[in-house]
């Protein structure tokens, strides 16, 4: 253990203080969210809004600055990976448990509870998917695509460690090293616990839906303690036994069969209705894109509780999610340029989700519009095993379905493992093994806490309290790497000269 830094140790104290209130006092824990969660809806939504559409404007400020051609990694190294293998991972890297989870469960959701106007109408059905693509698109990637910049530009270009207290140094000084930047390290920890821990707990649910559908047994708390309990071995194993292989292997078998998923289900579904919605909705989004990405209710309280549960906890999860992923992607894009790396970024993970929800959603939008069903008022965890038993081959699709929650479960959280042993390891790319049980055990120990102590609500306030001090390092963050970014400028004008 000579490898931990005090930022393991502050962290595993807080956690599992965490951990213990939510096992002897669940109740309590999720009165205390609730109220918390409300708070921070009510006052900050706000502030989340702007801090998403600020990661926005500034990644495309990058893509069309000087700064485009800046390398991440030394001046003539070249790329690690092939560019499509870079773009598969990248494709990865947007695929996961909350895809399969509000594939069809967030549009029919909006469609018949839209922002704006009546519910279960051709317009809300429009409406519904624009807003979708609003929580999965360019915002969403915006963020992970600046945050993975600033890692990948210290990591490879300066040769720091992967650390996000280590990327403040240009605002900091030697601060960053210091008191404030194991606060800041602590921060991304917890912020990383939180958002995976969320995305295990509707895993876990929807496996339970799934063999539900499949064998009958029933959904309850004690089933999903097992299902997690039994992926909780399988990433622990896959995490210390060095089969580095072996999870690439899983990985891989995991974007086919997302591919092979999208396609059949697309063909299987009402094929040119799918395509033209896609289409028309696509254009629309972009269109409306700045108001819906700064829209608040101010005048009217239903709409503004409609946007405080859905696009401000989204805001809120991205942003946790941003040290995990953001860590992932610098890792795979060594030696792209600025430019090339914001523009594949932003723009390819964000038309497979767009198309992803068109597909999904839009299959179950046109079983409640056109056939009658009742999709909307199925629960968020049934309704896509709900929509496969209008489809043929819905035992095929099911068994595809439940294989990829359960590689996605897996593959998260051992990345999700290392990403919190490096944190806690002073950057390491090799955190001892004991290191990541202990953040694989805590990682298990959040979620069944957070199901314990509210469900999904009690998920959304723990990440939404983790994501508020978050924002402001990642913040702090672009405009450090901009400082970075304008020295090297001058530099290389002065070379020249």
């Amino acid at each position: 253990m000579e490898k931990v830094t005090k930022v393991f140790w502050i962290s595993i104290v807080i956690a599992t203080l965490f951990v213990g209130w939510g096992v002897v006092a669940p109740v309590h824990l999720g009165v205390m969210m609730n109220t918390t969660k409300s708070y921070f809806l009510s006052s900050f939504g706000w502030f989340y809004q702007l801090s998403a559409t600020f990661f926005l404007i500034f990644a495309l400020f990058l893509i069309f600055s000087k700064y485009g051609k800046i390398r991440l990694g030394a001046d003539d190294e070249k790329p690690e990976f092939k560019r499509p293998t870079w773009f598969a991972m990248l494709f990865s890297a947007g695929m996961g448990i909350g895809l399969l989870f509000f594939g069809v469960s967030e549009p029919v959701s909006h469609f018949a509870s839209p922002p704006i106007g009546e519910g279960g109408t051709a317009d809300a059905a429009k409406v519904a998917l624009r807003y979708t693509y609003l929580h999965w698109g360019f915002h969403a990637w915006a963020i992970y695509a600046v945050i993975a910049l600033v890692l990948a530009y210290y990591k490879f270009r300066k040769k720091q460690p992967g650390l996000m207290s280590v990327t403040l140094t240009p605002l900091l000084g030697k601060r960053a090293t210091g008191t404030l930047g194991i606060i800041i390290d602590v921060v991304a920890v917890f912020a990383t616990i939180f958002g995976v821990a969320a995305s295990l707990g509707l895993g876990a649910a929807q496996i339970n839906s799934g063999l539900s559908y499949i064998t009958g047994i029933p959904i309850s708390f004690t089933i999903q303690l097992v299902i997690i309990s039994i992926v909780t071995v399988l990433f622990m194993l896959s995490a210390t036994t060095g089969i580095q292989k072996g999870i690439k292997y899983l990985s891989n078998a995991n974007l086919i069969l997302a591919v092979i998923l999208l396609i059949v289900f697309l063909f299987l579904a009402p094929t040119g209705f799918l395509l033209d919605l896609f289409t028309t909705t696509l254009g629309s989004y972009i269109q409306n894109l700045p108001s819906m990405g700064l829209r608040l209710a101010p005048f009217n309280e239903e709409n503004a509780v409609w946007i405080q549960d859905w696009t401000i906890f989204y805001w809120a999860w991205w942003i946790a999610w941003a040290p995990f992923v953001g860590t992932f992607i610098a890792r795979v894009s060594k030696g792209r340029t600025v430019r090339e790396f914001m523009i594949a970024v932003l723009v390819i993970p964000t038309l497979v989700c767009v198309f992803w929800f068109a597909v999904f959603g839009g299959t179950g939008i046109y079983y409640e519009f056109f056939e009658g069903l009742d999709v909307s008022g199925q629960t968020l965890e049934t309704v896509l095993f709900f929509v496969y038993h209008q489809l043929p081959l819905t035992g095929l699709l099911i068994v595809i379905t439940l294989m990829l929650i359960t590689t996605f479960f897996v593959t998260s959280a051992d990345s999700a493992t290392f990403v919190l042993g490096m944190q806690t390891t002073n950057g390491s790319l090799n955190p001892p093994n004991i290191v990541k049980i202990v953040w694989g055990f805590f990682l298990s120990a959040s979620a069944v806490v957070l199901m314990l102590s509210g469900g999904l609500n009690a998920m959304q306030t723990a990440i939404i309290v983790s994501a508020f001090p978050l924002t402001f390092v990642l913040i702090a963050m672009s405009f450090s790497i901009l400082k970075d970014f304008s020295k090297e400028m001058k530099r290389k004008k002065i070379i020249k000269q």
